[in-house]
Parts: C-alpha cells; structure tokens; sequence
C-alpha cells in the first residue's frame, strides 16, 4: 500500500497497549502516529527513569523487568527503522470531527485521523478522607512515579491506605528502597478478601506474587480499617487517625499520606469522540462500551486499562486486538486473535475476582461528614453536594453545575466517583441512575496562549 493511499491511524497512548497495537499495526506494512504524555514510551506501569538513572529495571519493576526492557526495546527499535511517528511529551486536550487537537512544544496542533486507538491507561481512583486536602497527601501513582522516575520517597515518614494490589506494591516498593513506610491500611477485610478467591485462582502465580509482597510489609499492613481524618497543621500531614479491625481508635504519626482504591479508567478523550458508555456496578464506574476486539464504533478503537481494567499484560493483549480489529475493518489481513481472546477471558476473570476482593469503599464516600472536602480542585463539601441535590435533583450534571464538583482542573478525575454516591445516597436511587459527568475539552490543563498558537 502506497503512503499516499495508506489510512492515517494515530494511537494515543504508548504503555503496553499502545506499544502492542503500534507493532500489529507496523507488521501490517503500516506507519501509525502514537502519541504520548511521556518523555519515553512505558507507560504508567513500565515507566521510564531519566538516562542515567543508577536502579536498575530489576530494581523498578521487579519480576515485570525482562518485559520492561522487551517493549522499551521493542518501541526505540520502530522509532529508530522509521516505521512509526512518536510525539512524545504531547497531551491530547481535545478530539472533534475526525481531527485532534494536541498539546505540544508550547503550541496547539490539529492531527486528523481516519483511524483511532485509544490507549489511555488508567489514573488512581481515590476516595475523599477527610483532611485530605492537606499538603501530604498525594495518590499511590504519584508516589510510585516519584520512586521510579525520580528515586525519592515523597515523606520521611509514610502512611498509605486504599485497596487493591497497587497498595500492596507500592507499599513493598517503598520498603525495599528504604524508606519509611510506618503503616499500610487496607479498608477491604480479611472476610471480604476471600470472597475474590475463586476469580484469583485464574492466574495463581500472580496471586502468589501479590501474597509474597504482602508478607514482605510485615507488621505494617492492617486489613478491614476504617479511616477517620487526616490531622495536620502548617506545614502539612501530622497524623492519620484511624480504627482496626476491632474498633480500636489508632493514631499514626506520617508526614506523607498515599491513597488509592484500585484503579479508574481514563475516559474523557473516549466520550469527546461519541463513544458510549455503561455502568460496571461490580468496579463501580463508568465504563465505553465495546465488543471483544475493542471496537467502539466510528473508526474508534479502545485498548487497555481505558476500557478494561485488566493491567500490563491485558493491556499488551488489547492493544493487539484493537489493531487486529482494525486491519481487519480496513480490509487488511490481521494476525489470527483466538489465543488472545481466550486469554483475555481467563485475566478477565482475574479482574473481576480483584474487584470483589477489594472494593471500592462506598459506605465510606455515602457517609462523608457534611464539612469534609470532596473536590479539592474546586473546595466543594459533602454538605455543598448534598445541598445541590435537594435543588437540583439526583443527575450527576445538575449537582455538578450548581455545586462546581468536578469542575476543576483534574475534571472530576478525583471526585466523580465519591460525588456520585453522594448524590445517589441523597437522592435515594443508585449510582447508575445518577448518571456521570460530561467530558469537557480540554481534557487536561492547558495555557491559552497555546490555543493562540493553533496550527
């Protein structure tokens, strides 16, 4: 296929599913334009040190290292032959009509497309403590992105709490560089742990892998929590006050605070471009809708964490499907996808055991105290949302408008889902009734003066 006449297909993302569909793609005799928020393609989970960082990848990604080091490979080698175009440290802002509009090198560049994979990963999904607008408290990614990019540690002495594998891991990632990790406070209870262990059991090495981890936190980790506030004076954190599971009143003494209830799905660039969406009760969220392959409609391909929460290797897997989906959709023979389905069915089973071993804390976000902090962008309480439903009524835009919820610079990526229970909870009807928030461009901050400077 000439240049002239080849489909232009940009993938924005390049972690795992990025970089797999860049590679169907580039095997098909095409050359894709991936775009990316990284100085260097890894994505979150593989991400990329500066050069003459002295860990080593075994050090940062621990038993993950050799396939770390296979997609970085992989990646440099395409962008070395030629094969594909790679903005890195570019921001897509915006999507209308076929066309892109992104943020790069000071300045607002339009791309079209005939083709579009979304690969956008996921960011933490966080549930509001209150006292958590204090300096100190930071998400689990952010303090993982601070280990693996920078080498630092972002406290000198460190609580962290949530649920979910990625608690267990940072924790363990903290502890083995040294740093000082007074406590690990997992909501989710022994009791309720066990209820994931038969969806678990699909991948058990990877279960294994997470019990080893947990045993290296030692005394530090405490199971079926419940938190209470977040103490701090001037300077930031002081303290976490928290009960076990017994009810016993704690009080841990922290100048850094990580929280991080599993993940959420990024998905503002997947509604700018028309994609449906459905309620998934069992993660909670909102998710588009797409079938097996990642199709969802109009030219529009999803992959990874963006549409299903299935980590690195699920992502690796959807990255291909999508590209597969779309050679096939041009016409183009694709790579044969039945051993990838199967195996995408066995970590789906695998999620779903995740999900109902460490749940979002719901009864935690629907009981918020009416003076605690729900939206830190915009200093929006728990009262001002409650408020705004007795006006507005129970639909996630209304409250949203009168409230300013989700009006900030994160666009509701910290509080939609928190708000949403609260608004279902006053309302008296469930969370899927509530709605979600609309997406809005531009999907992440960016200076006017570079809007001025569109080409």
């Amino acid at each position: 296929m000439s240049e002239a006449a080849s489909p232009k297909i940009v993938i924005v993302g390049a972690g795992p599913a990025g970089i797999r569909a860049a590679t169907t793609l580039v095997s098909a005799g095409l050359h894709p334009v991936v775009i990316d928020e990284g100085h260097r393609a890894g994505g979150q989970i593989y991400r990329r040190p500066p050069a003459g960082f002295v860990r080593t990848p075994e050090q940062l990604y621990g038993p993950e290292a050799a396939k770390a080091r296979a997609l970085h490979a992989l990646f440099d080698r395409l962008i070395e032959e030629g094969r594909l175009t790679h903005y890195a440290a570019s921001s897509v802002v915006a999507a209308h009509a076929g066309r892109l509009h992104l943020l790069r090198e000071g300045s607002v560049q339009v791309i079209g497309y005939d083709r579009l994979i979304l690969a956008t990963g996921a960011s933490d999904r966080v549930a509001p403590v209150p006292g958590w607008q204090y300096a100190g408290v930071y998400s689990l990614g952010a303090a993982q992105i601070a280990l693996k990019a920078q080498g630092v540690a972002l406290g000198r002495r460190i609580v962290l709490v949530g649920s979910g594998p990625l608690l267990t891991l940072v924790g363990a990632q903290l502890v083995k560089a040294g740093a000082d990790v007074a406590a690990v406070l997992d909501t989710s209870s022994w009791r309720r742990q066990m209820r994931g262990l038969g969806g678990l059991a699909a991948r058990p090495v990877v279960a294994l892998r997470g019990l080893i981890l947990r045993a290296r936190l030692g005394g530090r980790y405490h199971a079926g929590v419940t938190l209470e506030r977040i103490e701090a004076d001037r300077q930031g954190v002081t303290a976490l006050r928290w009960r076990d599971a017994g009810g016993r009143e704690r009080a841990t003494p922290c100048d850094m605070i990580g929280m991080g209830w599993h993940l959420r799905a990024e998905t503002h660039l997947a509604d700018l471009v028309g994609c449906a969406f459905t309620y998934d009760e069992q993660w909670r969220q909102w998710l588009p809708k797409t079938d097996e392959m990642g199709r969802a409609g109009n030219g529009v391909y999803l992959a990874g964490d963006g549409v299903r929460l299935l980590g690195a290797d699920g992502a690796e897997i959807a990255g291909r499907l999508a590209a597969a989906a779309c050679l096939s959709d041009l016409g183009m023979p694709a790579p044969s996808t039945n051993a990838d389905l199967r195996k995408l069915k066995r970590l789906e089973r695998f999620a779903r055991g995740l999900a109902a071993a460490f749940p979002w804390p719901e009864a935690m976000a629907r009981a918020l105290p009416d003076e605690a902090i729900v939206c830190r962008c915009e200093n929006v309480t728990a009262g001002d949302v409650r408020q705004s439903v007795d006006l507005a009524g129970g639909e996630a835009n209304r409250v949203k408008s009168l409230s300013r919820v989700g009006m900030g610079r994160c666009q509701g990526r910290y509080c939609h889902l928190a708000a949403v229970e609260l608004v279902a909870t006053q309302a008296g009807c469930t969370a899927d009734a509530v709605g979600r928030f609309r997406g809005q461009a531009p999907v992440r901050p960016a200076p006017i003066g570079a809007f001025l400077r569109e080409s």
